[in-house]
């Protein structure tokens, strides 16, 4: 798409007309959609297209080739099914337009009257730019029309729809695209009947990923409001480590009850950690690092290692053990870094280039002497052995981070948590 239409005005741009790759004219721009989401600017994802019949029909703009002036260029394909909006979809021009908004450098309000699509180096359309009016009371008190001018999208707050106006399916729409993280971030700090209800709608796969991230009375009041069937399910996709802190901070009859429903073998590992000092080696582990034995190929190696479910801290490290494979293992022979995997042949054994150096840590090692073997051998894991050297597990160093740092830094602005580790270093 040429550097002139990197940036577009959506009321000059409706009634352009959309022709295909031969010049026929297929119809005129109607109007724009775009996906409101939290934390990140709208993305435009689609034209509203009128064509003959006065039908209007939806066009991606993932087939729009050009957007010239005067002039939409499709690559042809039009689907002719009249278009219906979804739920998390807001049309610009009959949607935003006029819709009052707040400047969040506290000069008042501000009604929206064009906004501005621009497209990125990834080749989504984001809405950057608005052109919003001030208005001004006159004399008499009414208004007259103000002052105006082009803004940053991210200059105004109340863009999205309220939350009275918007379900928790439709507010979830608009955060697909954020990290387990930054959606912990937004629960965090929705109001408490909010949180429960959006928690509830996510997918079980979801909603661990997000738990993992929430801080402790955040995720118990979550777990708490959730059926016992489906709790049991959700702990059953966290991280087995992740599952036993959770469990760990609820009631004693409540954490045997969701014990007793979720998988025996996903109980078996979380009773094996629960038994250990929250900040010991057992306490920290996951009990499912990559584990291999020795005649595994690389392929298999990095096979396993592209899963999704493994964070990037384990996937660069294979764990070689004589069998069984599921811990607690055979006897331990080493490990297997990422970066010499990507340096030998596919089909070559990983047993045949071992690291044997990385000294294996016993689950009652304390969080310092972790700390001081990841920094000191540039490591983002560790080996968890018993007394026979049998695989228990793998302690990665995002786990170790997060017990170092103070305990409500999730919740916390950097500077307080600057100031923490600060004097925990001074």
């Amino acid at each position: 798409m040429s550097n002139a239409t990197s940036r577009v005005y959506v009321a000059r741009l409706a009634g352009t007309g959309v022709f295909d790759p031969l010049g026929d004219r297929v119809g005129r721009v109607h109007d724009v959609v775009v996906l409101l989401r939290v934390k990140l600017p709208p993305r435009a994802v689609g034209l509203v297209v009128e064509v003959p019949g006065r039908r209007r029909v939806f066009l991606p703009l993932s087939r729009v080739t050009s957007i010239d002036q005067g002039a939409v260029i499709t690559t042809g394909l039009v689907n002719i099914r009249r278009f219906e909006q979804r739920a998390a979809e807001t049309l610009v021009v009959s949607q935003l337009f006029d819709r009052h908004v707040t400047m969040l450098d506290g000069s008042g309000q501000v009604a929206i009257e064009d906004a501005a699509i621009e497209q990125q180096r990834n080749r989504d359309w984001l809405v950057t730019k608005l052109f919003v009016r001030r208005r001004a009371p006159s004399k008499g008190g009414l208004f007259r029309r103000g002052e105006s001018m082009v803004i940053d999208v991210g200059a105004v707050q109340g863009l999205a729809p309220t939350e009275s106006q918007q379900g928790a399916t439709a507010l979830l729409a608009t955060m697909e695209d954020l990290k387990p993280a930054d959606l912990a971030d937004v629960l965090h700090d929705l109001p408490d009947r909010r949180r429960l209800e959006v928690a509830a709608a996510l997918p079980d796969e979801r909603l661990a990923d997000v738990l993992e991230e929430l801080g402790d009375d955040d995720r118990v009041s979550i777990v708490s409001a959730l059926t016992a069937d489906r709790a049991a399910d959700v702990l059953d996709a966290m991280q087995p480590d992740d599952a036993a802190d959770l469990i760990s901070e609820l009631p004693t009859q409540q954490a045997s009850e969701l014990l007793e429903l979720m998988e025996p073998e996903e109980a078996e590992d979380v009773r094996r950690l629960l038994v250990y000092a929250d900040h010991s080696a057992g306490g920290l582990m996951t009990t499912e690092p990559i584990i291999l034995p020795p005649e595994a190929t690389v392929a298999t190696a990095l096979a396993h290692a592209r899963r999704e479910d493994v964070t990037p801290a384990l996937a660069a490290m294979v764990f070689v053990v004589r069998p069984p494979l599921e811990t607690p293992t055979g006897r331990l022979l080493g490990v297997a870094h990422l970066q010499r995997m990507l340096r030998e042949p596919p089909h070559e054994a990983i047993g045949t280039f071992l690291d044997k150096d990385i000294e294996p840590v016993s689950p009652h090692a304390g969080i310092g002497s972790l700390t001081r073997l990841l920094a000191t051998y540039n490591l983002t894991a560790l080996p968890v052995v018993d007394e026979e050297r049998r695989l228990l597990g793998a302690v990665s160093v995002d786990d170790v981070l997060d017990h170092l740092l103070p305990e409500d830094w999730r919740e916390a602005d950097d500077d307080v948590t600057d100031r923490a580790m600060g004097g925990a270093h001074g």
